[in-house]
């Protein structure tokens, strides 16, 4: 199966500032909240090999308010949360995340690993929804706390490098229409779970793609296996 992932004058990413490959930086230094990070070195991907848990299971440097986050919720020690610990873990440094932004972020970290994060993924994953926030407030022009379509298009292209045809960004901003007939509009929450969709579907794209020319050969079970897991997350 051909299929072709090219928008625009380049396959995938406008010339402007995007998040690293895969999920998020691993080994930076991380810090609380939402202001914008320093720069780090980007190593590849996001999972890797973790310690014994404890303080030694973090980077160095990692902000005590992080670890914080993740010992509340480890309540069997284990230095491993599940996927309702996460969400009550992020959900003390950030606005509520719902259960399918939750499942989106294990996609993200692995099509088929286990749903449960480590020391060392959990302080990667706050330091890149900070990124993805700051993205977020920098085109919430009016402080609502909400993005409308237009918004949304500029923050995943100039903010993500992520480029979509209208036609994309209308069928995924259709899930948060109530029908109204009212403008829709996307918190950081909804505004996060678009961006691991297009994200994720592009990171998968491109492993297809190795010469980044927009178009990739694979078949039909290739092609389901890259785009169900994202449907059943996001429905």
């Amino acid at each position: 199966m051909a299929s072709n992932g090219k928008y625009g004058s380049h396959p995938y990413a406008p010339s402007a500032p995007s998040l690293p490959d895969s999920y998020g930086p691993q080994h930076s230094q991380y810090s609380h909240g939402y202001g914008q990070p320093q720069p780090q070195p980007q190593p590849q991907g996001w999972s890797s090999s973790f310690s014994s848990y404890g303080q030694s299971g973090f980077p160095a440097g990692t902000d005590p308010a992080v670890i914080r986050s993740f010992e509340m919720v480890d309540r069997d020690r284990s230095g491993y949360i599940d996927e309702n610990e996460l969400q009550q873990a992020l959900s003390s440094g950030y606005q509520r995340f719902s259960l399918r932004t939750i499942l989106l972020i294990f996609l993200f970290k692995s099509p088929t690993d286990s749903l449960r994060v480590g020391p060392k993924e959990f302080a990667a994953l706050w330091t890149c929804l900070g990124q993805w926030r700051s993205i977020f407030e920098r085109y919430d022009k009016d402080g609502s706390g909400k993005i409308d379509s237009m918004e949304l298009r500029d923050a995943l292209y100039y903010g993500l490098g992520l480029a979509m045809p209208p036609s994309v960004l209308q069928l995924l901003i259709s899930k948060y229409d109530d029908g109204s007939g009212r403008r829709v509009e996307l918190n950081f929450d909804s505004f996060a779970q678009c961006g691991m969709i297009v994200r994720g579907l592009t990171d998968r794209f491109k492993e297809k793609d190795r010469r980044y020319t927009g178009s990739a050969n694979f078949g039909y079970d290739e092609f389901m296996s890259m785009v169900i897991p994202f449907l059943v997350s996001y429905n």
